[in-house]
């Protein structure tokens, strides 16, 4: 996969590293934070001065790495997908996200498939509207049907929702039947949203726009 132009993988970590640094109480603007006693009496004042001028260089860092265009995030642990424009949160969504279950493979091979949401840096590559669901082999093996030899067997409709946004490998974000399972691990590794929150992301997505799943 191509790196992104702008590395989210760094902006994540700079902003991890920019929150963990004390503010400075000589910089800082009104309303923001400044070291908390506690904290400044255990430090040497060459020590805290370092750290006043990293947090300023992370902050400085952190602000140039913010793209302008909007971007997704997927957090898989708390099964939330935003869309976020700089510092503005333009949705917050309940979705659901890979069960992490294994199911093994027929044949003598011992191989699996293990049913994880994938993690890291991402575009969606396609946009669809009234998808279909053409059904992988595990679909099949996890009912305990035959795999069919026809394609057109394989084809499933209005079980995706009115969208769905590829982002790769076959995995997409799309609807769901199953509403009430929103904010579980129950999926087998697409991300999955109610109606009007994946209306919301197809119309401020566009093709290329980035994806960072953790």
């Amino acid at each position: 996969m191509p790196h992104l132009p702008t590395t989210f993988s760094s902006l994540i970590l700079v902003s991890l590293l920019a929150a963990a640094v004390p503010h400075s109480s000589e910089t800082a603007s009104p309303g923001s934070e400044t070291v908390p006693p506690s904290i400044a009496n255990q430090l040497s004042a060459p020590h805290l001065k370092n750290l006043r001028t990293r947090y300023q260089s992370l902050s400085a860092q952190l602000s140039r790495l913010k793209p302008n265009q909007p971007y997704i995030l997927v957090d898989t642990a708390r099964n939330h997908l935003y869309i976020k424009r700089q510092d503005e949160i333009v949705l917050d969504a309940l979705a659901s996200t890979g069960s992490g279950t294994i199911l093994d493979k027929p044949g003598e091979d011992k191989d699996q498939w293990v049913f994880d949401t994938p993690r890291g840096e991402f575009r969606v590559q396609s946009k669809l509207t009234n998808p279909a669901w053409v059904k992988p082999d595990w679909a099949f093996v996890e009912e305990g049907l035959g795999i069919p030899h026809n394609p057109a067997d394989r084809v499933e409709q209005g079980v995706l929702g009115d969208y769905a946004l590829g982002f790769g490998k076959g995995y997409f974000i799309h609807g769901t039947l199953y509403t009430r399972l929103l904010g579980k691990n129950v999926t087998h590794g697409c991300i999955r949203l109610n109606d009007e929150d994946l209306k919301t992301v197809y119309r401020v997505a566009k093709v290329g726009t980035p994806i960072v799943i953790f």
